[in-house]
């Protein structure tokens, strides 16, 4: 599992993100304060504070990994 900051601040920052994401079998975890939704939950994300950069769990390894993070690269803070 790897931990990163990712920012989504507009709601088309979110519909891309959550759409990039789903492509992946691996499974993703947003985490704000005590909150852990699905990353790939349209609604999950819209309960969360978007004004503050958020922690994405990527639960994936390898090859797997490195896509995930080249995909995910422009929301990354």
């Amino acid at each position: 599992m790897k931990t990163v900051q990712i920012s989504l601040n507009s709601i088309d920052k979110v519909k891309s993100f959550v759409n990039e994401i789903s492509k992946f079998d691996c499974d993703f975890d947003l985490v704000s304060g005590r909150y852990v939704i699905d990353a790939k939950s349209i609604m999950g994300i819209f309960s969360l504070d978007l004004s503050k950069s958020i922690d994405l769990n990527i639960h994936a390894d390898g090859e797997a990994l490195t896509e995930v993070l080249a995909k995910i690269e422009p929301y990354t803070v």
